[in-house]
């Protein structure tokens, strides 16, 4: 099916603009669901929602809802229309392409993609590590042949038609998604006896007192707890996951290609809610990951596996529900690929290949150096794959924590104000990818804390050096910004006229 979708969408991608962004002509469920497909894959439900899961209980719940609030809420309400209107008004195809033409730079252009290209390689590699335990459990399938066989059929789908083949089978693995994290919650409980006898379970394990704060040290109850045993860190994993897809290439890019306001408001409302179902129902699945204290999750030298919780929590459902969950984790990931590998490979061509040793390639040529670099991304990130590094969870912060921690603010602050600078760009990708570069040879924090603070961080770096480094010319900030000012026409049940309103 996802085959044909591709062979079906290749009119689509006929040209630069149609395989990268659709014609800039997406409805808004597809919209939606690209977005929450790209956001969510096997790094939530297997890596975060185990390790999370199994650390602060199920208040890991709020991580989902931050992601609902934060991520997609807020994200559309924030950038979804002022990121269609400028990036359409500056013909900027990608995230790289918009730093270069809303600061005036090639330099920041290049050097953004060069970022992109390098720190989506991990987020790669987490959601093919997200299925080695989930199919070591489910077949006797040697785990290289199924990132193979994931590998070649999202490359041949992705390659014939583009982001419009890439939304399309967003959507259908959406629905699977939705239908799958229902069944599988309501089959764990069953099995732990309800929710209510879950929950009194979870209330009698004392905190682990290498996971709490010291107040909560041995404490029962903690795990059942509003704000769990560590609610500092677990602000910090709201921070990363939630307020981090404002600055991921591969997610504001959703926002290029959105069709009409109808579809702006739609894809608010239906990013959010699957957000809820698919966040929500993930972070509250891990946190009864303490009832399946099995010893399969735990290594010879007796550290926690965390990628092996949710894996053991699911190995005792029946062979259907199990075959729900490999569909469903299959779907997410699959999802998540295909934009990553469409971004990078879109990216390195249009802004470093074009911008530097192939100036003059016409489009046919770079529609196909494109599908080409599809392919070789493909390459790296499967050969990464078949021996991941570390925990699920670390590899996605050092993605995350690089990438937002580096293009959030400068992105951000650039559709709204006109007084950011270009040296306040330089500094915060300095800032955002030397932090996350230091921490993983110097270790000096955790991970995730790492890129919350990346993130929170750039949000103050660039606008105190726009205070004290040179503005662009009033001439090009004028002809940027002209795009907002721009008249047209609303039905009365949008904006009343101001006869309408006059009381007099």
């Amino acid at each position: 099916m996802m085959i044909g979708v591709g062979v079906i969408s290749r009119k689509k991608a006929a040209d630069v603009n149609g395989f990268v962004l659709g014609g800039r002509s997406v409805g808004p469920w597809l919209t939606a669901f690209a977005y929450g497909t790209s956001y969510f894959s096997a790094v939530v439900f297997i890596g975060y929602a185990g390790q999370f899961g199994w650390k602060y209980g199920l208040s890991t719940t709020w991580v989902g809802i931050g992601n609902a609030l934060i991520g997609s809420l807020l994200a559309w309400v924030l950038m979804g229309r002022r990121t269609r209107v400028m990036t359409h008004h500056l013909d900027a195809k990608t995230m790289p392409d918009f730093f270069g033409k809303r600061y005036d730079s090639r330099a920041l252009r290049i050097t953004s993609s060069v970022i992109a290209f390098i720190f989506l390689i991990p987020y790669t590699a987490s959601v093919y590590k997200g299925l080695s335990t989930l199919f070591g459990l489910a077949f006797n399938i040697d785990y290289k042949w199924c990132v193979i066989g994931m590998a070649v059929l999202t490359a041949a789908y992705v390659i014939l038609g583009g982001y419009m083949a890439t939304a399309i089978n967003d959507f259908i693995q959406g629905i699977i998604m939705l239908v799958g994290i229902v069944a599988v919650i309501v089959a764990v409980l069953k099995q732990q006896g309800g929710f209510f006898t879950a929950v009194q379970k979870l209330s009698e394990i004392p905190v682990d007192t290498a996971g709490a704060i010291p107040a909560f040290q041995n404490l029962k109850g903690a795990y059942v707890s509003f704000f769990g045993p560590d609610p500092l860190n677990l602000f910090g994993v709201v921070v990363l996951t939630s307020l981090g897809t404002l600055g991921l290439p591969q997610m504001v890019g959703k926002f290029y290609a959105i069709k009409s306001e109808r579809a702006v408001k739609t894809g608010t409302i239906v990013s959010t809610f699957f957000a809820i179902v698919i966040a929500g129902g993930c972070y509250f699945l891990g946190g009864f990951g303490r009832l399946f204290n099995v010893p399969e999750i735990y290594a010879p030298n007796g550290k926690i596996l965390f990628d092996n919780i949710i894996p053991t929590m699911l190995s005792t459902l029946p062979d259907v529900l199990i075959g729900i969950v490999v569909v469903l984790v299959l779907s997410a990931s699959m999802s998540t690929l295909s934009s990553l590998v469409l971004t990078s490979s879109s990216t390195l061509t249009l802004d470093v290949l074009k911008e530097t040793v192939c100036k003059k390639i016409d489009e046919k040529k770079t529609l196909l150096t494109i599908r080409i670099l599809v392919i070789f991304f493909i390459v790296v990130s499967v050969i990464i794959a078949l021996n991941p590094p570390t925990f699920i969870a670390q590899l996605m912060s050092i993605s995350w924590g690089a990438l937002a921690g580096a293009f959030l603010a400068p992105f951000l602050y650039g559709l709204f104000s006109k007084s950011i600078t270009k040296a306040s760009v330089w500094a915060c990708f300095i800032y955002g990818v030397g932090l996350t570069v230091s921490n993983i040879f110097l270790k000096f924090m955790n991970p995730i804390n790492c890129g919350a603070l990346a993130m929170a961080g750039g949000l103050i770096i660039v606008p105190l050096f726009s205070l004290i480094t040179p503005k662009m010319k009033e001439e090009r900030l004028t002809e940027i910004f002209e795009c907002y000012e721009e008249k047209v026409q609303v039905t009365k049940k949008v904006v009343l006229k101001e006869e309408d309103s006059d009381e007099e």
